[in-house]
């Protein structure tokens, strides 16, 4: 570990209050930790939300940050499946895998985690992090994949295939997928890996539009904002409607174009994380028996994930548009928060001293 007692790392004490200050390096403290060496992290927009005061469980004087990859540095005693200099790829749900939840499956809802790192304990912008329940929270990298190659699979991956997931997509589906940021991109990839045949991507944003078609992960893309994405769904389905709707957008009229596009009897897989609450008008949606499936990202197949881009199924290298060390997250996050155009993610190298 770094000879000091202290690093780096990006603090958020409130809504609007990020700082880049010297902290205590992490120590274990229970059985089942490791301490991790942070290689390469990102911002998420879930960190936004955190920063604009949109999620009430988050902790003030938190260290922001759940996407990380890094090597192991410690384990406590309770560790079995991991060394020190194991590279690995961190998953942004912390899950004991023990209590009733985690058993059936439900993880986002364990008893003693959930989305804890960078929210309601020390993430990983910062020099080091310290991960609970290492065993569940950390997968070993593959030695043919690099940092970068594994940076987004416990997130916006995971994220992406979980929506694809709650489809229920079958072979010839048609999927509209709201949102082309990173987790609606990810959610092209994986609805294709599904075995969708069309895949429809929607976005007010047409530079993000045009990253899916040149990353050839949709077939048609629709600006809702110069064209009726309704009726162009419709016209691709013989007037039926979308098979599935992945929601990843989570705008202010997102959730009701969703339900619009799809088919009667669909899944509409809300992926998305709101700012405001949202309305189902139930009246005029009556007789189109939708199914909605929503939650917090499922990422329990982090291994799979891992080996699906080792053998090339997956890919997601193109979603880094920016780079920068530590030093520069302050003007990181204010660029990631504007959206500039062309910018998906932020690859944050180790400080620099």
């Amino acid at each position: 570990m770094n000879k000091s007692s202290t690093m780096m790392a990006a603090v958020c004490y409130g809504p609007g209050d990020l700082r880049l200050e010297e902290r205590p390096l992490p120590v274990l403290q229970e059985p089942a930790d490791a301490i991790v060496k942070v290689t390469l992290s990102t911002i998420c927009t879930s960190d936004l939300h955190i920063l604009h005061g949109a999620v009430p469980r988050a902790i003030p004087g938190t260290v922001l940050g759940h996407e990380f990859v890094g090597q192991v540095v410690e384990t406590g005693p309770g560790v079995q499946t991991l060394s020190p200099g194991d590279r690995v790829a961190a998953n942004c749900i912390t899950f004991c895998g023990q209590c009733w939840f985690c058993q059936h499956g439900y993880i986002n809802n364990c008893q003693r985690g959930g989305w804890e790192l960078g929210c309601r304990i020390d993430g990983c912008q910062a020099e080091y992090v310290r991960v609970p329940f290492a065993d569940q929270g950390l997968t070993l990298i593959p030695s043919s994949l690099t940092d970068e190659n594994a940076l987004f699979v416990g997130d916006i991956l995971s994220s992406g295939y979980f929506g694809a997931q709650l489809c229920q997509i079958q072979p010839g589906d048609t999927v509209a997928v709201l949102g082309a940021g990173p987790v609606g991109l990810c959610a092209m990839q994986c609805a294709r890996l599904f075995g969708a045949a069309q895949i429809v991507a929607v976005d007010i944003d047409d530079s993000r539009l045009a990253i899916a078609q040149q990353q050839k992960l949709c077939d048609r893309c629709v600006n809702p904002l110069t064209e009726d994405a309704v009726s162009i769904v419709e016209s691709l389905t013989h007037g039926r409607g979308a098979d599935g709707v992945i929601e990843a957008a989570g705008g202010e009229n997102t959730l009701e174009l969703a339900w619009r596009m799809a088919r009667p009897n669909a899944v509409v897989a809300v992926v998305a994380m709101y700012e405001q609450d949202q309305v189902l008008p139930l009246p005029r949606m009556y007789g189109k028996n939708l199914i909605f499936k929503t939650g917090g990202v499922d990422a329990t197949h982090c291994e799979r994930l891992l080996n699906l881009l080792a053998c090339g199924r997956l890919n997601t290298d193109f979603l880094i548009s920016h780079r920068t060390p530590l030093n520069g997250i302050l003007s990181a996050y204010e660029a990631f928060s504007q959206r500039e155009s062309g910018s998906l993610k932020w690859a944050i190298t180790p400080y620099e001293r």
